[in-house]
């Protein structure tokens, strides 16, 4: 399996991420232990989850993906075979949010009893905090990767200028700077990445590792029409997509699927994949057989006649 370097860090890691925001919502806990033995199983070794996880679900408190991901290492062991990304700074509660340093302290102690291990190998701040100087956010991050607790750090949801920022504050201080930006970026949300933001992250090395990689599951070709969303947990949100350019990404999808024997979503991933940009999408499963279509995707070659197809129809 191929392994691509994070950033500047240490950090090595497989072309595609698991997205655990699933675990404790879309799959219980026996499920989430089947995909995550299969990944493995398949050669891969980087979660991404944050302790927010999954808050959004009716009934959840936050903590359940991380709490999911603890019992199998605990019952797996191996605990050096696999790539652990959290994130910290979503509210999870009254006076439960931001990057303070107080509340980062707080939270990474709560991340690590959930997932029962002593470190954390991708710390990120999963969206900016602009009430809390920049000098304060990476000072905490700095003393957690002294202390052992997390090896590197990351951005999630930055703009360039933010993050531009960051790097320019990590490097007159001398502190660890964000080796890693995760950004919602897909094939037909392409805007809010491409040009300054993809700009920076390449001139400074910053890894990237896109989240919505599939669109809610749209660029599988799952969601064609407004009746194929019915009944379906994610299809509200993919609804959106159902307009001509997102119909015509498709198509072009179907065609180098078509070509290459692959599958659309497996294209959309490999697409990622091949940018120059990006260190290993993350994408979700929340059965074997989807998880099986993923785990292929990287396996998929595309040649310029792909690739120039696949952008002009998702521009």
């Amino acid at each position: 399996m191929e392994k691509r370097r994070l950033g500047r860090s240490a950090l090595t890691l497989a072309p595609l991420a698991f997205g655990a925001n699933v675990f404790g919502w879309t799959a219980d806990q026996a499920m989430s232990f089947r995909l995550l033995d299969g990944f493995v199983a398949a050669g891969f070794d980087f979660i991404d989850t944050a302790d927010v996880y999954s808050r959004f679900h009716p009934g959840n408190a936050g903590g359940e993906s991380e709490t999911i991901i603890g019992a199998w290492l605990a019952a797996r062991g191996g605990r050096d075979r696999v790539v652990i990304a959290s994130k910290c700074g979503i509210e999870m509660g009254p006076g439960m949010k931001g990057l303070s340093r107080a509340y980062i302290m707080r939270a990474v102690d709560a991340s690590l009893r959930r997932l029962q291990t002593d470190y954390i190998d991708l710390y990120q701040a999963h969206r900016d905090d602009p009430d809390t100087p920049l000098e304060e956010t990476l000072g905490a991050f700095a003393d957690l990767i002294k202390s052992g607790k997390v090896r590197a750090i990351g951005a999630s949801n930055y703009s360039a200028a933010r993050l531009e920022e960051a790097l320019a504050t990590s490097a007159r201080l001398g502190l660890p700077r964000f080796e890693s930006l995760q950004p919602l970026y897909n094939l037909v949300e392409r805007d809010g990445f491409e040009g300054a933001l993809e700009d920076l992250c390449l001139r400074e090395q910053i890894g990237v590792i896109p989240y919505y990689s599939l669109a809610s599951g749209f660029l599988t070709g799952k969601y064609r029409s407004e009746a194929d969303m019915a009944g379906r947990t994610r299809g509200t949100r993919a609804g959106k997509y159902l307009t001509p350019k997102g119909l015509r990404t498709l198509a072009a999808l179907d065609a180098v699927a078509e070509r290459t024997g692959a599958r659309p979503g497996q294209v959309a991933l490999a697409w990622l994949i091949a940018r120059p940009s990006i260190t290993a999408p993350i994408a979700s499963a929340t059965n074997p057989e989807q998880l099986a279509e993923l785990v292929a995707a990287p396996e998929v070659r595309l040649d310029a006649a792909a690739i120039a197809a696949i952008d002009a129809a998702s521009r």
